[in-house]
């Protein structure tokens, strides 16, 4: 989990918060907003394990919104166990920062938002891309939600979920 920001065309700045499955390679959530405090990263975070069921831990890097009370209490009360990598060292966080590169090239890059909807509207269409029809070949060529539907299928796979 880390953010991501860019600004709309009349220079208001905007922030994506990215949600990564490490095992399955899926962007669970792309929340985006003016502003995403602590308190807003839980309520993503709710409703992310209502479809999905609550990860075993999640990375992310020493920002505020998640070394705050907020993010730590809702992973004391999930059972969710918090990795934060060492200040300055991204590459502790690989996966999300290879996503991010991607997302930024060809998503952020690629349009000149006009309105915050419309940044939601392009950045969910992109991620439902990058889910649906992008094969990775860390999963043998399949795309997320094809690997993770054959997970599903068989739930004895011994991986463990995390969120990065």
């Amino acid at each position: 989990m880390d953010f991501v920001s860019d600004a709309l065309s009349n220079g208001w700045r905007i922030k994506a918060l990215t949600l990564v499955d490490d095992f399955t390679k899926e962007a669970v959530d792309i929340a985006v907003d003016h502003g995403i405090s602590g308190h807003y990263v839980t309520r993503v975070l709710d409703q992310a394990i209502r479809f999905r069921g609550v990860p075993k831990a999640i990375r992310t890097d020493q920002g505020p919104e998640f070394t705050g009370r907020a993010l730590d209490q809702w992973a004391y009360l999930n059972g969710v166990q918090l990795k934060l990598i060492q200040p300055g060292k991204p590459t502790q966080n690989a996966y999300i920062e290879s996503f991010h590169g991607k997302f930024r090239d060809e998503c952020l890059n690629e349009h000149w938002f006009t309105s915050l909807a419309q940044a939601r509207i392009l950045i969910a269409a992109w991620r439902r891309d990058y889910n649906e029809c992008r094969p990775h070949s860390s999963l043998e060529y399949r795309t997320p939600a094809e690997f993770a539907a054959s997970y599903r299928v068989n739930p004895a796979n011994p991986k463990e979920q995390e969120i990065g």
